[in-house]
């Protein structure tokens, strides 16, 4: 049998297969996670809330039959809630918030057979593209600990290029999954929206921009955790497509001759940094050597009405969030409490008016018709996951003097994860390029609503031709 190093670098459908076959106990898992995150976290800090002894306890326990059987797992410390255990969202106004009762997806990640061993770092109330919390601290990238990891899930997308776990828990409203996962050189997949469900404490997030899944080593988890999780809860407000058949039997299928349009030029009209375009164009080639159909294109866009209309709904959706937790909590939120940038951005949201807030919405709406019609031509968009490789920690400063230019310096580091947090529509980030400094530069490939099959045909395409997981960044077991 391998060792417990070797097992730390098996995705966690091989892991499970050992549990199966009684090969390894779950607890050898779990104690193998629990030691390489004691090793790896002070100098990463990906994991802020540890839940060792009951993950112990739950691996010493009669395993569920589920497909991750055993498999250790990290819970991103945002919208996902575990009873029992402290709930922040990064913010020292729920520094001592204790949840009574599990999130869906938390159940169904129990379901699963997942053990989980903690819960991972976020920006406050995961506003930002990178993860650097004033409560927490930073979360530092394993392929260098001087750059971000991404975010908001940048803590879970760390722990697994460091293999602490093979798979985390992370959500998405404007690229929170694919950003760190570009970042950090994983798997990153935003389903399609209203895939897993949100309840019980919500049915829809910032009219649908939020939707929740995992970064992973590899392809086939991602489509198998997906199979586990998704599907609605009752009284959902609605829901996404029913797969024709399970998300794991795509892995592996012909994909077809796909066509592919791509472009390495971002809605606002700027080109993404040299990197970010080799990496495009370097996937493209890839693409047609496998058969694809290849074209330069874009869907038509008016950049700066999509960037606002999106920050409009974004700054009101933070507005509703913080007045959330003040009737939950029964305290007054107070600026204190915040940060600096997340309470302007708060404030912003507060002066929106409803005619402003629907005004966005209906343009964001009318985008996202554009959309469709583009993909009527196109079976995949493909583009730069960012703007930029992976920036030294402390790039995004706020300033007093000009409190938005923040918000857009973000926005020109992920241009193009957030058009389809708007349209709905299924994306991913695939690890394909590492630049001349060793990082990992992700890219982007979204595909029409409620076709993930389709990118996970090409994605385990893309894996098999391009294998990444050998791929071992400094920081890691």
């Amino acid at each position: 049998m391998k060792g417990l190093e070797d097992i730390a670098y098996l995705d966690a459908t091989a892991q499970a297969e050992l549990v199966r076959k009684k090969k390894v106990k779950p607890l050898e898992l779990v104690e193998g996670a629990i030691e390489r995150i004691e090793s790896l976290n002070p100098s990463l800090n990906a994991v802020v809330t540890p839940m060792f002894e009951y993950a112990r306890e739950k691996a010493s326990d009669t395993i569920s039959e589920g497909p991750f059987a055993g498999v250790p797992f990290l819970l991103k410390d945002f919208l996902a809630e575990f009873a029992g255990v402290r709930f922040t969202e990064g913010t020292a106004f729920l520094n001592d918030y204790i949840p009574k009762e599990d999130s869906e997806l938390v159940r169904r990640y129990k379901n699963a057979g997942l053990i989980i061993v903690g819960k991972t770092n976020t920006p406050e109330l995961a506003v930002g593209v990178t993860t650097e919390p004033r409560l927490f601290g930073p979360t530092h990238n394993p392929w260098d600990t001087t750059r971000t990891p991404g975010g908001s899930s940048g803590g879970s997308a760390a722990a697994v290029a460091a293999r602490m776990v093979p798979i985390a828990h992370g959500n998405d409203a404007g690229g929170s999954i694919r950003t760190p996962a570009s970042c950090c050189g994983v798997f990153g997949l935003k389903p399609t929206r209203a895939r897993n469900p949100l309840g019980p404490h919500y049915g829809d997030i910032f009219t649908g921009l939020a939707v929740e899944h995992a970064l992973t080593l590899s392809v086939r988890d991602s489509a198998a955790l997906l199979d586990a999780t998704s599907g609605p809860e009752l009284g959902d407000p609605y829901w996404a497509p029913t797969p024709i058949r399970p998300f794991l039997q795509e892995v592996g299928s012909k994909t077809g001759r796909l066509r592919i349009a791509f472009t390495t030029r971002t809605p606002l009209g700027d080109e993404a940094h040299p990197d970010c375009r080799a990496a495009v164009r370097d996937a493209a080639a890839l693409c047609s050597e496998l058969g694809h159909e290849l074209t330069e294109a874009s869907p038509p866009f008016h950049g700066e009405l999509l960037f606002q209309s999106f920050t409009t709904i974004l700054a009101s959706g933070f507005a509703w969030a913080i007045d959330d937790w003040g009737r939950r909590t029964g305290r007054t939120p107070t600026p204190e409490f915040f940060e600096a940038f997340v309470w302007a951005f708060t404030q912003r949201g507060r002066q929106v008016s409803a005619p402003e807030y629907l005004l966005a919405l209906q343009d964001l709406q009318r985008l996202t018709r554009d959309m469709a019609r583009f993909f009527v031509a196109y079976d995949i968009w493909l583009t730069p996951t960012l703007g930029e490789p992976p920036v030294p920690l402390g790039t995004f400063k706020f300033s007093k003097e000009d409190p938005f230019a923040l918000r857009r310096r973000m926005a020109a580091f992920a241009p193009f994860t957030y058009i389809s947090n708007v349209t709905g529509q299924p994306a991913m980030s695939v690890p394909l390029y590492w630049n001349g400094e060793g990082l990992p530069v992700g890219t982007h490939f979204v595909a029409r609503f409620g076709d993930e099959a389709t990118l996970f045909r090409l994605a385990s395409q893309l894996e098999e031709a391009r294998p990444w997981a050998k791929r071992r960044p400094p920081a890691s077991a």
